[in-house]
């Protein structure tokens, strides 16, 4: 009878089991993925109705603390932003600063259909039309305003995102002044 090997998902490539322990295989681009994706800490970024839908999906019904995400409240903590409602003209210089304060590696959603483009309020003079004209996106969330359900699935896409991703691809968009 033939012995096949087993693979596991995350983050090793192959474990053989031995007498008395394992040998596992891997690569240090899978281990660190896994931990950057395992533990992502976002900044509480309310700015409209999208803010309670967030802040809904971080409670106990629906708990992000499950997946490894705990708030923040400054940047300097945190490797993820979470834009969630509507992004004013004034308030674009700050979220950008915020942006710029946080550390590599940094992650953007853009939670709802005024931070992807401006919602109904596109053709204000005041309003920003999409975050991604200030700071670069890396998932879009869409709906009005998204169930913390679109939420968590837009943090599940983030953390595929982020498994897949190298350490050249990331040095490479670190560099790019992404």
């Amino acid at each position: 009878m033939e012995v096949k090997k087993q693979t596991v998902d995350r983050p090793l490539d192959y474990i053989e089991r031995i007498p008395g322990g394992a040998i596992i295989t891997t690569t240090v681009d899978r281990v660190f993925g896994w931990a950057r994706e395992s533990s992502l800490w976002y900044m509480l970024f309310g700015l409209a109705c999208c803010a309670i839908e967030m802040m809904a999906a971080g409670a106990a019904r629906f708990d992000l603390d499950r997946f490894g995400m705990i708030f923040r409240a400054t940047p300097r903590q945190s490797d993820l932003m979470i834009v969630a409602g509507t992004v004013t003209k004034k308030m674009a210089p700050r979220v950008k600063r915020l942006y710029e304060q946080m550390s590599e590696p940094r992650y953007v959603i853009a939670m709802g259909s005024c931070a992807n483009a401006g919602g109904p309020f596109a053709d204000s003079y005041a309003v920003v039309k999409g975050v991604d004209t200030i700071i670069p996106v890396d998932v879009y969330v869409p709906g009005c305003p998204p169930r913390p359900e679109a939420l968590i699935n837009g943090i599940m896409e983030l953390r595929k995102k982020i498994k897949e991703e190298t350490r050249t691809e990331k040095s490479e968009r670190v560099n790019a002044g992404r």
